[in-house]
């Protein structure tokens, strides 16, 4: 049984030199987005709300794939990723950022939401789900569901660092259980309303899913970054090895290919039906400059990952999954990109200075709010009995 000790405290172990160049870097993003953010509140249309929207469920999907990621090991068993999970655990703190996000655009931007306006009028249960009073309301129990539960995960990992105390696994174990089952519904639920009802018209069954496996694969690939970050900075030397980066380059490579499965499959079935309410959508991203776009977002979100990443040696190289990584999170917000603004049909394909300066502010919150909470606890969980087999993992 290991106790606290103080070589894996972040503030301890770090080159503080080098971090607070990048906590510099992350600040000066910070304020970048802030001014955009004020700016676009003031002078902003459709397209600074639709790239808060766009930054903002980005950051919760990364929220919610740290959580989901926690959660998979619990009831998986897994030994081998117990040394990485605090870096899952703080992304989980995005949460919040991010949540807010999507609500100021809710409250303050309606009218990005075609529905919400009198021209639509639908009937039966589709007027009874797309009403604003109840849409608000989803969006609102969506993430205390989600940062209750994330919450409950890292503050039970946190208490058996401070006691040893095998319950605070045991316990996890349970809300795993249930986080699952309410991740599942909520992040459906949650694409459903806030990404495929800014066009109501259109749908699409298995949506949902695809946006689940995006979240997955950026969710991995931000992992991957900052393991490196912490490894390069000092922490997490002697903690994660090649080992380590080999499966959650498996895992970045299975879920890269499960988006494109996915992606091809809502696709083809739309294509091959060729039903006009179903067709408008993606003739409008395939057309043009957004056809472009939709070439680059396949590229970026499964074929440069697939085959760069196949190769053993590949996932084991820092440098090349590091880059892989990045191209995946490019990827992710382009996907988002295409989901969100081409629904405002005078929309342009080229991003504006909205969406530049909302995604460096973006960064900059990642970048401090993950600092942040990696400060809050050891940089692995000391007490867990399965951190011995981690640390020295071999396949």
């Amino acid at each position: 049984m290991m106790t606290t000790s103080p070589t894996y405290r972040l503030e301890e172990t770090a080159d503080i030199g080098l971090a607070q160049k990048w906590l510099s870097l992350f600040r000066v993003f910070m304020l970048v987005g802030a001014a955009t953010l004020v700016a676009g509140a003031l002078l902003g249309g459709d397209r600074f709300w639709s790239g808060l929207l766009l930054v903002s469920v980005f950051l919760v999907g990364l929220g919610l794939a740290g959580g989901a990621l926690i959660a998979f090991e619990y009831l998986s068993g897994a030994g081998w990723s117990v040394a990485v999970r605090r870096v899952p655990e703080a992304m989980t703190s995005f949460l919040p950022w991010g949540g807010l996000g999507v609500l100021l655009v809710l409250v303050l931007h309606p009218s990005l939401y075609p529905w919400m306006s009198h021209e639509h009028h639908f009937a039966g249960f589709k007027a009874f789900w797309l009403n604003r009073p109840f849409f608000l309301a989803r969006a609102v129990a969506y993430l205390v569901i989600w940062i209750g539960f994330t919450r409950l995960l890292v503050r039970n990992s946190r208490q058996q660092d401070l006691t040893g105390d095998a319950r605070c696994r045991q316990r996890n174990v349970a809300v795993s259980a249930a986080f699952t089952v309410l991740f599942a519904l909520t992040v459906w639920l949650a694409s459903v309303d806030w990404l495929m009802s800014l066009e109501p018209e259109w749908f699409s069954t298995i949506y949902g899913v695809l946006f689940f496996s995006g979240l997955m694969s950026s969710g991995l690939a931000t992992v991957v970054l900052f393991g490196l970050w912490l490894r390069r900075l000092g922490p997490w030397r002697g903690v994660i090895n090649e080992e380590h980066l080999q499966d959650l380059g498996k895992l970045l490579l299975t879920f890269c290919t499960f988006w494109a499965y996915i992606w091809f499959s809502q696709y083809m079935l739309i294509w091959y039906a060729n039903i006009p309410e179903e067709t408008g959508y993606y003739i409008h991203r395939v057309r043009g400059a957004w056809g472009s776009l939709t070439i680059v977002n396949l590229l970026l979100n499964w074929a440069i990952p697939f085959f760069v990443l196949l190769p053993r040696n590949n996932k084991r190289n820092s440098r090349i999954i590091g880059q892989v990584a990045v191209v995946v999170l490019v990827g992710r917000l382009l996907d988002l990109y295409l989901m969100i603004v081409p629904a405002n049909r005078e929309a342009s394909a080229l991003p504006d200075a909205w969406v530049v300066g909302l995604t460096l502010g973006l960064i900059g919150v990642a970048g401090t709010v993950f600092w942040r909470a990696m400060k809050q606890a050891a940089v692995v969980p000391v007490r867990d009995p399965l951190l011995g087999e981690s640390l020295h993992y071999h396949q």
